[in-house]
């Protein structure tokens, strides 16, 4: 049995400590927040979980072996490198931290003490994104020429983090996962509209190894709720919404022909339309079998698919987004991580 302590049990928390309790593997010991209205709850809902607002305690008790990190991105940092410090393996929520410099200071000190760390990039860890992965890798799209999403609500408006930073590491780490080769350069381009200095909206372009670009539209602003990835490539096109619980996937059989002919007007509008394949994707709970792949991962001291490594990288192109805007638009390069 893992024990576990958990640092943040508010929002998104809430549902980590939910299924990290179910686990048949793990056992929740204790749980921290400074806020008494959350710490109230756990006593209500998980009898036998300690409550405090002390997160000390839990890295200065030798029976817990994992930490869960599930606070303010400002805070995962200090947190998470007491917690490695302390000899705990880690999950730390998106964003992983909020400086390039200072994720690559928590990957390192993960692999220097073979700890297990891991970042919650819940998407990567969704059976529909995994399939994406799969269709990709058996060339049903031929070569990918480039992919965009969108991540759009009206609500819920945050304070001390923008819209960039709030919902773009999942489209990040998404488009990284399924494109494959490291990111380039980055520009971005955003605007405050509810709070001076916050933006609402964002609008990131990514170029990867290979001319491969990814275009990302992030915004707590906007009139509908959209959840959807778009996927152009040679042969063939697809899209993944995740709003569509039952067929969230489709595969079209559009492109254009690969010799054409500039002969005449007519041959160059020339474009092909085929059928359209609905893939059949396994119905799970993403957040359930991310908590499971953490345990895992610790059990067996295996690194994981969304290790340190992988949020360092989410963090550099989230920076590099920010610094973007910051300047209009102007590109950003990269530098490749330093494992």
């Amino acid at each position: 049995m893992i024990k576990i302590g958990f640092v943040g049990v508010g929002g998104w928390g809430r549902n980590l400590l939910r299924n990290f309790f179910d686990h048949p593997e793990a056992e929740v010991k204790t749980a921290a927040d400074l806020v008494p209205e959350r710490l109230r709850e756990v006593r209500e809902r998980y009898p036998g979980v300690e409550a405090t607002d002390d997160y000390r305690r839990i890295l200065e008790d030798g029976d817990i072996q994992a930490v869960v990190v599930a606070t303010p991105g400002a805070a995962h940092y200090e947190i998470a490198r007491q917690a490695l410090e302390a000899g705990k393996d880690v999950f730390v929520e998106k964003p992983m931290t909020i400086a390039g410099e200072r994720a690559e200071e928590l990957a390192r000190l993960a692999d220097r003490k073979k700890l297990v760390l891991m970042v919650g990039h819940l998407l990567l860890y969704h059976p529909a994104v995994r399939k994406l992965k799969a269709e990709l890798e058996a060339g049903a799209l031929g070569d990918l020429y480039y992919l965009y999403s969108q991540r759009l609500n009206l609500g819920k408006i945050r304070k001390s983090e923008n819209a960039l930073w709030t919902f773009a590491p999942h489209d990040i780490s998404v488009a990284r996962y399924l494109i494959g080769s490291p990111a380039r350069a980055v520009a971005s381009w955003g605007e405050s509209y509810i709070q001076p200095g916050v933006a609402d909206v964002a609008f990131v372009r990514i170029r990867f190894a290979g001319n491969i670009l990814a275009h990302i539209h992030v915004s707590w602003l906007d009139p509908h709720k959209v959840r959807k990835v778009t996927l152009v490539g040679s042969r063939k096109m697809m899209v993944f919404d995740d709003m569509d619980a039952s067929e969230p996937i489709r595969v079209y059989d559009k492109g254009v022909p690969e010799a054409l002919s500039y002969d005449t007007f007519g041959e160059y509008l020339n474009l092909r339309y085929g059928d359209v394949r609905i893939p059949w994707v396994k119905s799970a709970e993403p957040l359930k079998l991310e908590c499971a792949h953490f345990i895992d991962c610790v059990r067996d001291r295996s690194r994981p698919l969304s290790d340190g490594w992988n949020g360092v990288e989410v963090v550099r192109i989230l920076e590099a987004a920010q610094r973007s805007m910051e300047t209009g638009g102007d590109e950003v390069t990269l530098k490749e991580n330093a494992e």
